[in-house]
Parts: structure tokens; sequence; C-alpha cells
């Protein structure tokens, strides 16, 4: 059997960089964690994972969704579903799946 996803908005925001400055013990990075906050209506927790080359390691988002907890990196797109739970999404399924409305 075949399906065809039913068409439905959602609403999105994506988990990006707004700024780098260069300090004396190395890069001061800003990004959107209030503004993912704001959408999700709750604090948003920001992890620092392990990553070569950054004393900071590398900044995810970990959000609760209906199954997990997930991770989002910088990049990705959270997404509100249609039952108000929000799940990240990786850039490149999100611009295959879905389009301006």
């Amino acid at each position: 059997m075949k399906f065809r996803k039913k068409p439905v908005e959602v609403e999105a925001v994506q988990y990006r960089e707004l700024s780098r400055t260069q300090r004396v013990f190395g890069e001061s990075i800003e990004r959107n964690e209030s503004e993912i906050s704001c959408f999700m209506g709750v604090p948003v927790r920001t992890v620092f994972l392990p990553e070569e080359g950054s004393p900071e390691g590398k900044a995810v988002i970990e959000i609760e969704t209906l199954e997990c907890t997930m991770r989002a990196d910088v990049g990705d797109w959270i997404i509100k579903g249609v039952q108000g739970e929000f799940y990240p999404c990786k850039p490149d399924i999100f611009e295959a799946t879905y389009e301006l409305a």
C-alpha cells in the first residue's frame, strides 16, 4: 500500500548562531536559545559536547519529545507538531519536507 502525507502547516524556528566575537581566551558565540525558549514556552537546556579544536565544545539543545530527549545542532529546525509537541529536524530534511506557507 502507498500513503500520502496529509498537508499540514507547522510552526518552526531554526537554531542558529547570531554572532561570533573573538575574545582573549577564545571565541564568544551567541545563539538564539532565548528565541527558541519563547517559541517552545519552556526554558531550553544547552549542552556542550566535546569537539576537537573547540575549548567550549559543540553546543546542542536538548528537546523533550513525545518519545525521548533529542538533541538539536546549530542549523537544525525546531518544529511544533500537530499535538503541540516539539522535535528537531535536520535542515536538509526540513527543506525537502516543508515550504513557506
